[in-house]
């Protein structure tokens, strides 16, 4: 079937064509590596690692990039408040944000490009911008002429006037107008730079990204992804330099954003107070859980995130394992699953998860309900499979009930020890013994659950 994407660019859903189909690229626009990132820059990595997936299952080759922004000005500030070099800086802060999105199921992109080892490519592409007149050097800064590229403002949909009207734009005297912005400025001493036509400096921030995209994918794209707090300024010069850079070839075929995090409907920031961090986060809820939430919603809506939505996703993940869980004895190859019709179609309808969701839902209740051995086995595949898509129910069933909600580790010896105690008590008939035992276990966090297989225990979530 047929995978259909909105374009932010055209303003509509419009069936996916790659221009190569045998070499299919994927940009997504990844940090800047000077803290660890919070909930919301996860969620464009973890909607973008579905789509990835659904993109491999039809295509043979796709070559996925995710930047790391090492090199910019709040990467300057702390290295300076620490008195140590930005690669102290960005070296701990990538490695971590690799290990939250590993965390969070996100696969590892085909090229992690890195921005400080691209400067050729990016002081090249400054080059041919000044040659062909849509950029100028004034006072050691290089600046895009916005007024020389007519498209200028078509992926935001409103006219540089109003883009300029609503951006935070520093007037120096060195801009031919206002609306243009820095592609190389200078850097002082005591800041990183590199020599350059112009000086030592440093590059601005949205060429960086242009000149990594055209190193590792081409000239032009297939999907350029990101959150919609991107669009203007980012991507609107992202369209413009490389546009122009490239003589006028299409940059990017499909622009896709997702939507922004909210607590408690209010947008997350730093100013606000309300930024939760992957790293703190990971150490207070399963991991699984946060991706599940960050899929309940659709990509380009907005998603509220609240101790009752975690909570929700918490428990629709213990029901879906405790079917996988009874059905223990079913032994499938987690090499050969197949993917139900009904959640890939919802995933080729622009990513629709919240559907996906759904229909995965519905597989659980009939791996539930499922009778002889066939159907059980049938229900068990349909159930991972469509979990492998999703990213989802990638664990054994017995390590998710066992796992803790927060750092704290727990003692296994000594939970199996109670538990036998408790079953000589039982045979004994010595309930009040019994009792008292599932009281203290309770009292551990750890919930029991007498089956016809046995008593199973597992963490309690909160």
């Amino acid at each position: 079937m047929p995978i259909s994407l909105h374009n932010n660019l055209t303003r509509r859903v419009e069936t996916f064509t790659p221009l190569d189909p045998d070499r299919v690229t994927m940009y997504l626009c990844g940090p800047t590596v000077y803290n660890y990132v919070h909930i919301g820059n996860a969620r464009g990595p973890v909607v973008f690692d579905v789509l990835v997936s659904l993109l491999r299952r039809h295509y043979p080759q796709v070559v996925y990039a995710r930047n790391i922004t090492d090199v910019d000005d709040k990467i300057n500030a702390a290295a300076q408040q620490l008195g140590v070099g930005i690669e102290s800086i960005t070296g701990r802060y990538t490695q971590a944000y690799r290990e939250d999105m590993a965390a969070l199921g996100i696969a590892a992109p085909d090229v992690e490009p890195h921005a400080t080892a691209h400067m050729p490519q990016i002081i090249a592409m400054i080059e041919r911008l000044i040659a062909s007149g849509h950029a100028y050097a004034a006072e050691s800064h290089v600046l895009f002429n916005v007024d020389s590229y007519a498209d200028y403002g078509a992926l935001s949909g409103r006219d540089p006037e109003e883009l300029l009207a609503g951006a935070r734009v520093e007037v120096a005297p060195y801009k031919q107008s206002p609306g243009d912005f820095v592609l190389w400025k200078p850097s002082t001493p005591e800041l990183p730079g590199w020599d350059s036509p112009w000086g030592r400096g440093r590059p601005g921030w949205h060429i960086e990204c242009s000149a990594m995209s055209e190193a590792h994918l081409g000239e032009t794209i297939d999907i350029h992804a990101g959150g919609v707090d991107l669009q203007f300024p980012h991507h609107e010069n992202e369209i413009a330099q490389s546009t122009c850079a490239h003589g006028g070839r299409i940059f990017a075929r499909y622009w896709l954003h997702n939507g922004m995090l909210t607590f408690g409907g209010r947008k997350m920031s730093k100013s606000l107070g309300n930024v939760m961090l992957v790293h703190e986060l990971l150490k207070q809820h399963p991991p699984e859980a946060l991706r599940l939430l960050l899929l309940r919603g659709h990509y380009r809506q907005p998603l509220d995130w609240s101790d009752a939505t975690i909570a929700q996703a918490i428990n629709t993940l213990e029901g879906w394992y405790r079917v996988l869980r009874d059905l223990a004895d079913v032994e499938v190859d987690s090499t050969d699953l197949p993917v139900p019709a009904s959640v890939e179609a919802a995933l080729c309808d622009d990513l629709n998860t919240p559907q996906a969701l759904a229909e995965l839902s519905q597989l659980a209740d009939a791996a539930r309900q499922a009778g002889d051995a066939g159907a059980r086995r049938e229900a068990k595949r349909a159930l991972l499979g469509a979990g492998a898509l999703l990213g989802l129910l990638q664990q054994d069933p017995e390590s998710w009930f066992r796992q803790t909600s927060d750092a704290s580790e727990i003692d296994e010896a000594r939970i199996e020890a109670l538990l036998e105690a408790r079953r000589a008590a039982r045979a004994a008939r010595d309930f009040k013994r019994a009792d008292e035992i599932r009281d203290e276990l309770t009292a551990m966090g750890i919930a029991i659950e007498d089956g016809a297989q046995g008593t199973r225990w597992s963490v309690v979530k909160g």
